[in-house]
């Protein structure tokens, strides 16, 4: 019994590990999110769109959402792929995970 209880503590301790490990990785985004010449190195979440027009510059592993509304809100109005730039009159703001 006592073997058994050892091995599933074991067993669940690596599954903790293993959760805690790719949980970390799939938060940010790999590589740099330029904003109007504004360089954010493995950026996650909303970041402001301060001026007008703006620029979206997307070297990441991800996708970049540029929103409308401030605060990730509003309309999406464009997807930024990897490699991609956008321009924007209308942009307030980008997401990005």
């Amino acid at each position: 019994m006592k073997r058994h209880r050892a091995t599933s503590l074991g067993v669940f301790a690596a599954a903790a590990a293993l959760a805690f490990t790719l949980q970390g990785s799939a938060y940010a985004a790999e590589g740099v999110l330029v904003i109007n010449g504004g360089e954010y190195k493995d950026p996650s979440g909303c970041y402001s769109v301060k001026w007008y027009p703006s620029s979206v510059t997307n070297h990441t592993d991800a996708i970049a959402e540029v929103h409308s509304g401030p605060d990730c809100t509003g309309l999406v109005e464009e997807l930024v792929h990897p490699g991609v730039t956008y321009h924007s009159e209308t942009a307030g703001s980008v997401f990005i995970l």
